[in-house]
């Protein structure tokens, strides 16, 4: 059964930094894409940044230059540097991958941005 767990995420000020982290676990191979997603109170959930199997990145536009999305393919596990963070960057963060011609969510992580 595949797992995707995250962490990392937590209360930090405007203009601070987090590091989330997403491991994934059980018979998964052959990974397309894995990617962010994040869910604000009362909105739809959106893609932040998703980083391919060749290493293309792609970024949501008010991230870009802030978020950076990398991976450790071989440990299956994709990670999210968030700096420069602002209060509308508050949400669940969830951690997806497509593997094996399937998709996988991992539980979500609150990032709060307030002073």
């Amino acid at each position: 059964q595949v797992q995707l767990v995250e962490s990392g995420g937590g209360l930090v000020q405007p203009g601070g930094f987090l590091r989330l982290s997403c491991a994934g676990s059980g018979t998964f191979s052959n990974i397309y894409v894995m990617a962010w997603y994040r869910q604000a109170a009362g909105k739809v959930r959106e893609l932040v940044a998703s980083i391919t199997s060749l290493g293309t990145t792609n970024y949501l536009g008010s991230v870009k230059g802030r978020f950076t999305i990398s991976r450790d393919a071989a440990e299956k596990t994709v990670y999210l540097q968030m700096n420069n963070l602002k209060p509308e960057d508050t949400a669940v963060y969830y951690c997806f991958v497509h593997a094996d011609l399937q998709d996988y969510w991992g539980q979500g992580t609150q990032v709060t941005v307030s002073s």
